[in-house]
């Protein structure tokens, strides 16, 4: 079927009452480990907070509000490739504005932008320049959220990219601006790396996990001191992306039939990974994100996508991109990348630090991560 042909269809969220009362029940019958006096987030996620957190799951928790939340938003599915792609697609009501597709990663899906969006596509009523306006489109990879799961080998970031590429093409867009954190990052950098004719500019809040082709020392002393950061920081924190990357669907067994298990998986990542001790998210916020995973029943698929990406040759890990880079490294976040190696990777035309915001910047510091979309991509809009 031709681009022309096809046409993206309205995507209602709506869940049916059997599956929330499934959920509850589950989360009344769940068999709760024993863990040591005083081990508080030290071996993982602390049995106490999680109990608590179970407990408002199960009885006071209001999903469908939740999801009429979310719902304010316009969803859409469309095939490519063989796949239904759900996406956000909110256009700007500013003529002229610059079309952009955010990224998410794990453990999230579009949930992560869902409080950036109007920020960025009605700058005006929000108090900025009505001229910085975006068209958003904002997608769940494959195997998260509302999109197909895939049925054979996961994707990996390449092939997410192509499939972005011929989404933006169906919705009208030839030339588009790009963003991303996490996995969303690595994708985003596909885009501009196999689609440069088309992608004006990317924009990331990681750098990646370091990797490097050469001898380390043709590293400054700062990019290698990084090194052995996140070194230590994979040995102390690194235990799930060694499974997920390895053995994925071993977890996927009790991840996808424990929603108590499924949150503790899942809760303890938004803590540690985010800015504060618990990273700005009410409750409300880290059960809507976890009952995203657990209704769609992709926490398995999701991490398939570790061991899909872990087979990426090393020479496209070498690549560098030379379509203009932004990066914003929020302070709060993990394994932050020096200038030095941001430098070497990338046509790097603007880095900032801000000083709040952690992994889930989109989400935990919404107006301040829209601004710093605004500046980057400003010099920009001309060339769409």
């Amino acid at each position: 079927m031709s681009d022309a042909l096809i046409r993206p269809e309205s995507h209602t969220l709506w869940t049916a009452p059997a599956a929330l009362a499934d959920l509850r029940a589950r989360l009344r019958a769940t068999r709760w480990p024993d863990a040591p006096e005083d081990a508080g987030w030290s071996l993982g996620t602390d049995l106490d907070a999680l109990r608590e957190l179970v407990g408002y799951w199960a009885e006071e928790f209001d999903w469908t509000a939740q999801e009429a939340e979310l719902a304010r938003l316009p969803h859409f599915r469309v095939p490519v490739r063989g796949l239904n792609i759900h996406f956000v697609h909110t256009r700007s009501p500013v003529a002229g504005a610059l079309p952009l597709v955010l990224t998410h990663g794990w453990p999230d899906s579009f949930w992560r932008y869902s409080k950036v969006v109007p920020l960025l596509t009605d700058p005006g009523t929000h108090g900025a320049d009505p001229a910085d306006a975006f068209d958003v489109v904002v997608p769940d990879i494959p195997g998260f959220g509302y999109s197909d799961r895939p049925t054979g080998a996961p994707l990996n970031s390449i092939q997410v990219a192509g499939l972005w590429a011929e989404l933006m093409t169906v919705l009208g867009y030839q030339r588009f601006g790009a963003a991303g954190g996490d996995i969303g990052s690595h994708v985003s950098r596909y885009l501009a790396l196999d689609h440069p004719d088309r992608v004006m500019a990317v924009h990331r809040t990681d750098g990646g996990l370091p990797v490097f082709g050469g001898d380390r020392s043709e590293l400054s002393e700062e990019e290698r001191a990084w090194f052995d950061r996140s070194a230590v920081w994979g040995a102390a924190e690194g235990a799930y992306a060694a499974i997920q990357r390895t053995k994925p669907q071993t977890a996927a067994f009790g991840l996808s039939d424990s929603p108590a298990g499924l949150a503790a998986w899942i809760v303890e990542k938004m803590r540690s990974w985010s800015d504060g001790v618990e990273g700005g998210f009410s409750r409300d916020e880290i059960l809507t994100n976890i009952t995203l995973y657990w209704l769609t029943g992709t926490i398995g698929s999701s991490m398939r996508m570790y061991q899909a990406n872990a087979a990426i040759p090393p020479e496209q890990l070498y690549r560098r991109v030379e379509v203009p880079s932004g990066f914003s490294i929020f302070a709060g976040d993990i394994v932050r990348p020096p200038r030095a190696w941001l430098e070497r990777t990338a046509n790097a035309v603007r880095i900032t630090e801000p000083t709040r915001g952690g992994h889930f910047a989109a989400f935990e510091e919404p107006e301040l991560y829209a601004e710093e979309l605004r500046e980057f991509f400003r010099p920009f809009r001309q060339q769409h």
